[in-house]
């Protein structure tokens, strides 16, 4: 089981979002995601995020937030535990990112980009300010099958 971070960084109404174009064998390849990565060794939640937003961005995060713990399991990859983050302060300017694409895109318009269907179950989450919530989503291949949101499962019109 592998542990990652994964944040929304907001600025003036926008989310500095990732368009995954540039790395091989990326199981994200082609959509659009938030920043953050995989834990290295001895690393929590925080110091992966912070480390992850800086390398992938070249932002320092000067305010952000825990907002939930999201599970991914897949017939194909191996089983993901995400912290989930958001993000409104920062220093620093953005530069170029060796996985893909940065781009401020106005929050209304993120769930228009191609992404999993399982980010929207969870970018709602953000959207609705919900507490601190915990989220299991499981796929076949790139099918969202199920999601379980605080331990409830999710009818098909609410993912």
């Amino acid at each position: 089981m592998k542990n990652t971070t994964l944040c929304y960084i907001e600025k003036d109404g926008s989310y500095l979002m990732l368009h995954r174009t540039k790395k091989r064998a990326d199981a994200n390849a082609g959509k659009w995601i938030g920043v953050g990565g995989k834990f290295e060794p001895d690393e929590s939640p925080d110091d992966c995020l912070l480390r992850e937003v800086r390398e992938e961005t070249g932002l320092a995060l000067t305010r952000y937030r825990p907002r939930g713990i999201v599970t991914f399991v897949s017939d194909e990859w191996e089983t993901e535990i995400m912290h989930l983050f958001t993000a409104d302060a920062f220093t620093g300017e953005a530069h170029a990112c060796d996985e893909g694409d940065l781009a401020w895109v106005p929050i209304p318009q993120v769930e228009s980009l191609p992404l999993w269907d399982g980010d929207r179950v969870f970018l709602r989450q953000l959207a609705a300010d919900a507490p601190f919530f915990s989220l299991k989503l499981v796929y076949k291949g790139d099918e969202l099958k199920e999601a379980v949101l605080n331990g409830r499962k999710l009818p098909l019109s609410e993912r």
